[in-house]
């Protein structure tokens, strides 16, 4: 539309004449090797968390979570293998996070909303089996703490790693 504008004091829109218009968004430059430094570090620490957590179930409050009561304070095998998956689930989650970043606008949106989805369905998965009602709360609960370590801190990592958009991308 080159013409006289329609409403008088507006002027018509041309793509690039600096009346409003913007260029189009394009994608953003992400520092990966960051993103995925911290990812890794992401890894550790969910990997920690979930000791931790499994520690405090089952040594001081004293729910035999993630293997039987007598296999001790530190649980069995099993026990491991929750923070096996925590650092597999944070690194799944940098993954995640590096996809959204490049495809769509207001990425940090979305991943706080998939990760926070996959953390709920994670924390309600205990409820079913047929264990008791404390072990099915102290699974919840480790489960809710490695979610949202993950969360959290690739959430925050997203503001590091990417520049702001000029889609508003956040």
């Amino acid at each position: 539309m080159a013409g006289a504008s329609a409403f008088g004091d507006v002027p018509p829109h041309r793509p690039g004449d600096g009346h409003g218009s913007r260029p189009p968004s394009r994608p953003t430059a992400i520092a990966a090797g960051r993103l995925w430094a911290t990812g890794a570090a992401t890894a550790v620490v969910a990997a920690l968390v979930a000791a931790v957590a499994t520690l405090l179930v089952r040594g001081v409050l004293g729910v035999p979570v993630f293997a039987p009561r007598q296999a001790g304070m530190w649980g069995d095998a099993t026990a491991g293998y929750l923070g096996a998956w925590a650092a597999v689930g944070a690194l799944a989650a940098t993954g995640l996070l590096h996809l959204l970043l490049l495809t769509v606008a207001r990425p940090r949106a979305f991943f706080t909303w998939i990760a926070g989805l996959v953390t709920v369905a994670l924390a309600l998965l205990p409820f079913t089996t047929a264990l008791g009602i404390e072990d099915r709360l102290a699974s919840t609960g480790v489960f809710l703490a490695v979610g949202a370590t993950i969360t959290g801190l690739l959430a925050a990592t997203a503001y590091s790693v990417a520049p702001l958009r000029d889609d508003g991308g956040w």
